[in-house]
């Protein structure tokens, strides 16, 4: 399990607005190689660790406007849960993020490279978090794939 928080300097509505929509995790969660959307609920993810595909789809089970969005995995061989909180700081004018992230395996320990890949998370989320305020505060966060994909989530 990793926890991070950072503080962006968006209103709160607009940070919401580009975490609220699992498709654009790829944009800087590095070790996500690729997320499509079945439906306004469900999301299909992939990833390659140690030479070996890994494969899951996640249900969103919360999403409470500009306060709290989260997943679990439904199927596949990775198990992965996320609750991302938002709390507005200065009147509204910045946000603070809370973003939980987890991984693992249904069965069994984890073979060496992927035991690496969850050992690796706190740190790898804090750069990933880096990341993400990067691209949001420089407004060079969306592209035209997802803006077409729509940012519309429900639970």
């Amino acid at each position: 399990m990793a926890h991070e928080r950072i503080e962006v300097d968006l209103p709160l509505a607009k940070a919401y607005e580009l975490l609220c929509n699992p498709v654009h995790y790829t944009k800087f969660l590095n070790r996500i190689d690729e997320i499509e959307k079945v439906n306004s609920q469900t999301f299909d993810y992939k990833t390659n660790i140690g030479g070996e595909e890994f494969q899951w789809t996640t249900n969103v089970i919360d999403n409470l406007r500009n306060t709290r969005f989260a997943w679990i995995t439904i199927n596949g061989n990775l198990n992965q849960t996320g609750t991302i909180r938002f709390t507005p700081l200065d009147n509204g004018k910045r946000t603070r993020i809370d973003f939980s992230l987890d991984y693992r395996t249904f069965f069994g320990d984890p073979e060496e490279e992927l035991a690496n890949f969850i050992e690796g998370l706190p740190q790898q989320l804090k750069a990933d978090l880096g990341k993400f305020k990067e691209l949001a505060e420089s407004d060079t966060f969306k592209d035209e794939q997802t803006e077409k994909e729509g940012s519309e989530v429900t639970a």
